[in-house]
């Protein structure tokens, strides 16, 4: 059996990938997008999944967040068999305990920036005073709280990404999962974005999982796993990752 990766640490990993594998079938051709993935994410890192286009780290992603089923394999999310969860209890447990954001943003055209973040605590349950006080906690960690009551035709591209990861804080998770955050910003907003990222795992002790082929992005990361042909060919820490204190503070 292989190794799991990344395994000098002694915590209990709060993500886990156990010999995951994946394929999709087209026609008469049968292609392996993932190989028998063996993987431990930690709480309170920054964990970079880079490598090029088409090399299944979308997959994966969507797989760790139980958005996809593997086809053989496991995931412990939290302590959390997901494959043992019915199509509800996935759903109660994504809506619970995860937050995403997405290359394309995800924002509804005509709600303000408070309105998009407040959006996903009414569907959690949570009490219309308490959800207004989150969304506008978050909006103002990402630096967007004198900019709460745009809409999204209003914002910069940054600004949107911003709004997005906002959305994603407020809801508390314990795992965030970010795909191709900074693929549609310039250097300086991709740059925003991940000291943002950064600064959660830092922070809130939250577990970041991104995916990206930006090459910006290695740098900031606590850890790098390169991915190519569905398989991880590498492990490692990057030699000086920022500190929470060295993150920038947000620009427009």
């Amino acid at each position: 059996m292989a190794a799991a990766l990344h395994t000098s640490s002694l915590r209990t990993p709060a993500l886990q990938a156990r010999g995951v594998r994946k394929s999709f079938v087209s026609g008469r051709v049968h292609s392996t997008v993932l190989h028998d993935l063996w993987l431990d994410v930690h709480a309170g890192e920054l964990t970079l999944i880079s490598g090029p286009s088409g090399c299944g780290k979308s997959t994966l992603l969507a797989i760790l967040s139980g958005l996809q089923p593997a086809d053989a394999g496991g995931v412990l999310a939290l302590g959390q068999e997901l494959s043992g969860l019915g199509m509800r209890e996935l759903e109660y447990f994504r809506l619970q305990h995860t937050g995403f954001v997405f290359q394309g943003f995800n924002l509804f055209p005509a709600l303000t920036a408070l309105e998009q973040v407040e959006l996903p605590l009414t569907y959690m349950g949570l009490a219309k005073g308490m959800a207004r006080r989150r969304a506008i906690e978050s909006l103002e960690e990402v630096g967007l709280g004198p900019r709460m009551r745009l809409r999204p035709a209003e914002l910069s591209g940054g600004e949107k990404q911003r709004v997005a990861i906002a959305r994603a804080l407020a809801k508390q998770p314990e795992l965030l999962f970010a795909d191709e955050p900074t693929s549609a910003l310039d250097a300086a907003n991709g740059q925003t974005v991940i000291d943002i990222l950064h600064r959660i795992a830092r922070t809130h002790g939250t577990t970041v999982l991104c995916v990206s082929h930006d090459p910006r992005l290695v740098g900031h990361a606590d850890r790098v796993l390169a991915m190519e042909d569905g398989r991880i060919l590498s492990d490692h820490v990057p030699s000086s990752p920022p500190t929470a204190s060295e993150a920038k503070e947000p620009s427009a």
